[in-house]
């Protein structure tokens, strides 16, 4: 990869100038939230939306062990269901592969035909030092190839001693209990630093048996002809295990902060309620190098990164393992994800910021199932689902922010993109795969595609209460290797490539065109002069998509409650909703400590405009409220989750409906000296409840097969209490 033989020069040029002190500090990593002119501190775009700090994250850790729940509860945000550690965020009906997902810098990518190992997955909770969402109009320096919002998820920041004598030496220690599935889990992260040099270690592991919902979902018997027995209330291939590690060393001088990380995971299984295969294995390997600094003409942010990934399916514990002479069925992907990406800031003037960079990705698949057993269904050749497939991408912005008075701010930025895609030519089993596979080859796999993002924002602030934001942005997406290069319609082919957790099978589509989305937003913030006693705010916006990347029926056209076949299409959508967030001091006093009430109501509609059909897994009306309650190291939650029924749903898809429900959830967390304890009930009254973004219930039987019974959702977690116990020395 000769681009990176640049590299070198930026880092030669940083060295041969001097930081002034209008930087920020790095041990928070120079953050671009804010831009210091005239020594005055100035809100940016780059300001998120929502954000989630250390503290909020500690809240949430004993309660969860996967990293996209700690979104839950933000403006905007629901989860699509999926394994134990592997929920993928949705922001304003956009999922997936269509929102930009950051982890320290690195754009990962699902290497999957189920997507079971989204970029969040590769980081676990307690090694999150805070999450960062664009849920609006993102700008274009926050990333491309995506026509959603944008999520920044950053690891621990390197910590250093305070003076030149000094040697830093701290720990912490974590544990955690969940009653509902057995779950537990442990952490550990180590510090040494002096003044200049910080290394640091992180480890963490998560168990887990399958998960109880709420009441009786299904019939209580054999997971399958030759599993074992699953209760009634029992969700089948909901049980996971994974592993974390990572080491970090940085070195601090000045405004200039250089770091390390070296990160490996080792999930030994993972089952999927809502996918025919589970996953038997993922291991990953990341090195990332990043820099951060500042200068007297602005500030430098770069990342180079390297990622691979070994990633295998198969049948789990509650799905049926023989067919036939076909012990199982293999499936193993290897990726490999090579990317560099370049932020510079430049000061113009005391008016105006200039931000300029480019993003480099490399990245390369193979999807191959090996052959099973003697029948010409699965032997005996090497099922190639994507040989060689590649996806690389190249872009460079330019980003235009103007403060023009203290209560006027304007945002211009122009984004270029060329993503080449390719792979060679595929095989099936055997001769009965031979017709699509000929087709396959002899078409033109080479793809390449110009994309163009355009971000216009303003913001206007009449007086320190309040505040308005409005803006227009033109996304672009191209389709990722699975959308546009899959390619048997035999149907056991098509029923292992899913992305969404349907039940379904997919086929891809080589004349995809990329989706481009032209989004209007604004949002309105009410607050005191001080934003510590009440605030509010009011976000509708719409999205037109041109060449939306949904699915149409190639079998089975008018079957109205079965599985289905679909091949990837290009239609045109609409999707328009409303967040409202609202936070109020109801009490405070040192007797009875400080009372606060929090609400956010969430809506998002989607459309075909072509056909009319509503778009698949659209969150239904949602809220949250919360009473919090802080008093000397006691701080208690009361909240109470609400959802409406899910009656709007995509009939191509043959997707189910949801009934509505309403969840109690108690938290309580008591810091004494070095300690932290944190004890809670989510479910409080056990309800019966499926999410409805949670998929179809395909987590036991002969899922391969076409017996599996169509109508069952995946129900939801019944009631759980959890306890940790978390020590710093």
């Amino acid at each position: 990869m000769s681009y990176f033989k640049l590299l070198p020069l930026p880092f030669l040029m940083l060295s041969a100038m001097s930081p002034v002190a209008y930087a920020e500090h790095v041990d928070d990593s120079l953050t671009l939230d804010k831009v210091m002119v005239s020594g005055q501190s100035l809100d940016s775009f780059l300001k998120p939306n929502a954000q989630l700090d250390k503290n909020d994250i500690n809240a949430k850790q004993s309660s969860v062990s996967d990293t996209a729940q700690l979104l839950k509860g933000m403006p905007g945000v629901s989860l699509y269901g999926a394994g134990g550690v592997s929920s993928l965020p949705v922001v304003h009906g956009f999922a997936d592969d269509r929102l930009r997902i950051k982890v320290d810098g690195m754009d990962l990518i699902s290497a999957c035909a189920n997507h079971m190992n989204p970029p969040l997955s590769y980081i676990n909770p307690t090694n999150v030092q805070s999450v960062k969402l664009y849920s609006g109009i993102s700008p274009v320096s926050m990333g491309g190839d995506s026509i959603g919002g944008t999520i920044a998820v950053e690891s621990n920041s390197p910590e250093f001693a305070q003076s030149p004598d000094e040697v830093l030496t701290k720990g912490e220690l974590g544990t955690y209990y969940r009653s509902n599935g057995d779950t537990r889990g442990a952490n550990v992260s180590a510090t040494l630093a002096t003044e200049n040099l910080s290394i640091n270690y992180n480890g963490s592991t998560a168990k887990a048996n399958n998960y109880s919902a709420g009441g009786h979902f299904k019939q209580a018997g054999p997971a399958a002809s030759d599993r074992g027995f699953l209760d009634s209330d029992e969700v089948g291939s909901s049980s996971y295990e994974s592993n974390n590690q990572s080491l970090g060393i940085a070195l601090h001088k000045d405004n200039h902060l250089l770091q390390l990380k070296l990160a490996h995971q080792n999930i030994p299984y993972q089952g999927w309620p809502n996918q025919r295969m589970d996953m038997v294995e993922n291991k990953s390997n990341q090195i990332n190098l990043m820099y951060k600094g500042g200068f007297n003409w602005g500030s430098v942010e770069t990342s180079l990164y390297n990622e691979k990934t070994n990633h295998k399916m198969q049948f789990g514990d509650d799905k049926q393992f023989l067919y036939g002479t076909a012990p199982g069925m293999p499936m193993e992907t290897e990726g490999h994800n090579t990317g560099l990406s370049l932020k510079t800031e430049i000061i113009l003037s005391e008016r105006d910021l200039l931000r300029v960079g480019t993003d480099l990705q490399r990245y390369k698949l193979d999807d191959f199932w090996e052959a099973s057993g003697t029948g010409m269904m699965m032997a005996p050749n090497t099922f190639l689902n994507i040989n060689n497939g590649q996806r690389d991408r190249y872009g460079v912005f330019a980003e235009w922010e103007a403060n023009w008075t203290s209560r006027w701010m304007t945002l211009a930025g122009l984004r270029y993109e060329n993503v080449k895609m390719d792979t060679d030519n595929v095989q099936g089993y055997s001769s009965m795969y031979s017709a699509d596979a000929n087709a396959f080859n002899a078409a033109n796999h080479k793809k390449s595609d110009d994309n163009i993002d355009l971000t216009l924002l303003a913001k206007f602030t009449p007086t320190d209460r309040q505040s308005y934001e409005f803006g227009y942005a033109q996304k672009t997406r191209s389709p990722n290797l699975y959308e546009r290069y899959s390619w048997s319609t035999m149907a056991m082919a098509m029923n292992m490539v899913n992305l969404v957790g349907d039940g379904n099978g997919y086929v891809g589509n080589l004349a995809l065109n990329p989706e481009i989305a032209h989004t209007v937003s604004a949002t309105a913030d009410w607050h005191d002069a001080e934003q510590k006693e009440w605030g509010m705010a009011v976000t509708p916006y719409l999205s037109y998509v041109d060449d939306y990347i949904d699915a149409g029926r190639i079998k089975n056209p008018t079957v109205t409650n079965d599985f289905v076949y679909l091949r990837y299409e290009n239609v045109s959508a609409r999707l328009y909703g409303l967040d409202v967030s609202g936070y109020k001091t109801l009490s405070e006093s040192s007797d009875y400590g400080q009372f606060i009430a929090k609400a956010n109501l969430n809506y998002v509609r989607g459309e075909n405009r072509d056909t009319g059909d509503n778009l698949y897994n659209i969150m239904p009306l949602n809220a949250r409220f919360a009473v919090e309650h802080n008093i000397n190291n006691w701080h208690n939650t009361v909240e109470w989750e609400v959802v409406s029924a899910k009656d709007k749903v995509n009939d191509e898809r043959n997707e189910m409906s949801t009934s509505g429900y309403g969840l109690i959830n108690l938290r309580t967390r008591y810091e004494w000296k070095q300690a932290r304890f944190d004890v809670g009930v989510e479910n409080l009254f056990d309800r019966l409840y499926s999410a409805p973004l949670s998929g179809a219930y395909v987590g036991q039987g002969a899922t391969m097969g076409s017996s599996v019974p169509w109508g069952t959702t995946v129900p939801g977690v019944g009631r759980s209490v959890y306890a940790g116990v978390t020590l710093k020395f």
